[in-house]
């Protein structure tokens, strides 16, 4: 039997229980050991039952089983914990994120005003015959639809730019993670994970920064394009909005431009060209890299085979069809282009949007000049040391017909027809020998061509032999040096100035004698103008290369009127000066200039042989070559007369073709137009008005020496200086 004490509640050692007697054995209640305190609850203490009086003890019945409360279980209080903790974080996580999110989008563009970005304004550019020749600013050609385009040229920039664009909701976790994988296995950045709507939200709200902040923009802009256009509209504002070199916005511009078609002609290897422009569009341009935008293309369409968009027997033919001929951004005559552009804002303005301008250029003309050019720096000219040319062509009105500034636009676009100044050397002095025509000299009169010295100068004959007493029409077609310094004394150098300005000779002149000899630098292009005034009866040109300027819905914005002006010269003297400047290409230095028509031309070659000149007209044509170097090296003996009139006399001869000849005004017995001489003087009389002192060595030699050494007619300080050149031709 066992006792229902309250001590079996707990572990221990039980008291021995005796069975001889009947009363109950009392015995000290032992001492327990300190037990721990128990985390479980008190149970209620129960009341001892009554014991009976005698006897044995029946046995007591049997104790109710209590119920231990159960402790949770440990796994999912922790999981409680972390639930609870994870929706904490969760929160925070969120506020977190929508900070960073605001961040980022703090400063994003107004979509709806950058919507429409701002481009450079297009200024298309056509010839005298309607033929557009140059384009330039952001070229932007016909918006086409995905629908309106062949599918080999929109599969070409899907398979190397986006393959999975129309799975992807703007962002490409799968491309991504792509790159990442193919640039770690390379080392470098070799694929990128940027999708087309990721492109086309940098494009047209973004700049082309790289950091950060800039990708998650990126991001942002790219998930809002996805939610408020279709694939198709996203696709098309990809494809004709895309910078594809050359200053060429869209698919079709970047056709017309490298193709000369619109981009629903284009083939499939044009197709993967254009694609191919995409990832760097300088360096694969077809127009300066054709080798590498070659290469650019198989790569491209090894990557429509592997998309599956063509299969390999198309890849073989497109590889087999002959390229189109190359087509440069620009065309012909892109030194007059850009000559061109330049003087669009003079005209309509600054503020200006695309606009279509009419030029002068001929076509014709224009490509004789450059081939003519590239003959002869390729050929003769490479041998005697000429790195390069200019041609200045142009109607005795000042309509620029042709114009090059160099051998290769592509190598130096810098224009050494409109902005090089070189010294003319001999093709200066016809303006001499008018102003002496002006004072009452004529063809007939004689001048000395006789060794002269002045101070340490002393000017000599290109041949090195003197002709004594010659006329001034044999000075001119003989380029006498000393005859002509010994003019220019006679004459006045402030006139001759004066002259050579009124016809159109901007740069700054010297006032030195030296000017004679052509020292003094100048333009192409005003040189050829003034010469203009000289085929122009003696009435200045003003060199023009635009008649009409329109907006592209065709109103005109500019129309050229035509102006008259006064001649600056007797049109009967200016007749004497052209009748001698035949003899130059008739018997003179210019023989190899001669044409199947009248020609009046001079030739020029400065010191050293630095440059070499060309100057001369027809009926229909006035025209000026150039040769020398950008450095200023020395040719080898290259004079006006050799390289120089060759190139001008091939050019002419080209640019006349078919035309019938004509004689040079003044000779043609055409009366000038009126002219009333401002300031008539004699023969003999300077240009400031005081009488020439006498002296040895044709008369006048002592008012030479006077005026280098610091007469009137002199600038400040000595005019004799150490460089001045001892001949030229």
């Amino acid at each position: 039997m066992t006792s229902n004490r309250s001590d079996e509640l707990f572990a221990g050692l039980r008291p021995v229980h005796s069975h001889e007697e009947d009363k109950p054995l009392r015995l000290p209640k032992p001492k327990l050991p300190k037990l721990p305190k128990l985390t479980l609850a008190r149970r209620a203490k129960r009341p001892k039952p009554e014991r009976p009086s005698g006897g044995h003890q029946p046995p007591p019945p049997p104790r109710p089983k209590v119920q231990k409360p159960k402790p949770a279980k440990r796994g999912r209080s922790w999981l409680r914990t972390l639930g609870t903790w994870t929706v904490v974080a969760g929160i925070w996580g969120g506020m977190a994120a929508g900070a960073v999110l605001a961040y980022f989008a703090y400063d994003l563009p107004d979509i709806g005003a950058v919507a429409q970005a701002e481009r450079r304004p297009a200024v298309i550019v056509l010839a005298s015959d309607g033929t557009e020749f140059a384009r330039f600013g952001d070229l932007h050609g016909t918006v086409l639809t995905v629908k309106e385009l062949p599918p080999h040229l929109v599969n070409a920039v899907l398979a190397i730019e986006d393959r999975r664009f129309y799975y992807h909701f703007g962002i490409d976790p799968i491309g991504l993670a792509r790159a990442v994988y193919v640039n770690w296995r390379s080392g470098r950045a070799v694929q990128g994970g940027s999708t087309i709507t990721q492109q086309l939200a940098k494009n047209l709200f973004l700049t082309p920064e790289k950091s950060l902040k800039r990708k998650m923009q990126e991001a942002m802009l790219a998930l809002w394009l996805e939610h408020r256009f279709s694939k198709d509209q996203i696709l098309t504002a990809y494809l004709n909005r895309v910078y594809l070199g050359a200053g060429t916005y869209g698919v079709d511009a970047a056709a017309r431009t490298y193709f000369g078609k619109p981009a629903t002609q284009a083939d499939v290897r044009e197709a993967a060209v254009i694609a191919g422009l995409l990832k760097a569009p300088s360096r694969y341009a077809p127009s300066s890299n054709p080798d590498e935008s070659a290469e650019r293309a198989k790569v491209v369409m090894a990557a429509m085979v592997d998309g599956g968009f063509i299969t390999a027997q198309e890849l073989e033919a497109a590889r087999n069809t002959p390229p189109a001929p190359k087509h440069k951004p620009g065309g012909d005559g892109r030194y007059f282009a850009d000559w061109v552009t330049e003087l669009v804002n003079g005209f309509i303005g600054a503020e200006h949007g695309d606009v279509v301008v009419r030029t002068t250029l001929d076509l014709k003309v224009q490509r004789a000049a450059e081939n003519r050019v590239q003959e002869i720096l390729t050929g003769p000219g490479a041998q005697q040391n000429v790195g390069q040319a200019a041609v200045v062509a142009m109607a005795p009105d000042g309509a620029v017909r042709a114009l090059v500034g160099g051998r290769d636009y592509d190598a130096s676009e810098f224009n050494r027809a409109t902005q090089a100044r070189r010294q003319p050397g001999s093709s200066f002095k016809p303006f001499v020998y008018l102003a002496a025509l002006q004072q009452g000299w004529n063809p007939d009169s004689t001048i000395e061509d006789t060794p002269l010295r002045i101070g340490t100068w002393a000017p000599s004959n290109y041949e090195g032999k003197f002709r004594g007493s010659v006329t001034l029409a044999t000075a001119l077609a003989h380029s006498s040096n000393v005859g002509t310094v010994r003019l220019i004394e006679r004459v006045g150098v402030d006139r001759v100035r004066q002259l050579a300005a009124s016809f159109g000779v901007g740069s700054p002149l010297g006032r030195d004698l030296s000017l004679a000899l052509g020292t003094s630098e100048v333009t192409l292009l005003e040189l050829t103008r003034a010469y203009a005034g000289l085929a122009n009866r003696g009435v200045p040109v003003m060199p023009y290369a635009i008649t009409e300027i329109a907006d592209r819905q065709g109103n005109v914005l500019y129309r050229r009127q035509g102006g008259g002006a006064d001649p600056v010269a007797d049109p009967a003297q200016v007749g004497q000066l052209v009748r001698m400047m035949t003899g130059v290409v008739e018997y003179g230095t210019g023989k190899s200039a001669r044409l199947d028509r009248p020609v009046a031309g001079k030739t020029g070659t400065t010191q050293d042989y630095h440059d070499a000149w060309f100057m001369g007209f027809t009926a229909d044509l006035v025209a000026g070559v150039w040769l020398g170097n950008d450095n200023n090296a020395e040719m080898k003996r290259v004079t006006g007369g050799s390289l120089p009139a060759k190139l001008w006399h091939a050019f002419m001869a080209d640019a006349h073709a078919g035309l019938p000849p004509r004689p040079l005004p003044g000779m043609d017995g055409v009366a000038g137009p009126a002219y009333v001489a401002t300031a008539p003087l004699t023969a003999g009389e300077p240009a400031h008005g005081k009488p020439t002192p006498s002296g040895g060595g044709g008369g006048g030699i002592g008012g030479l020496i006077d005026r280098l050494l610091g007469g009137v007619s002199a600038p400040s300080g000595p005019v004799v200086r150490a460089d001045l050149p001892s001949h030229t031709r």
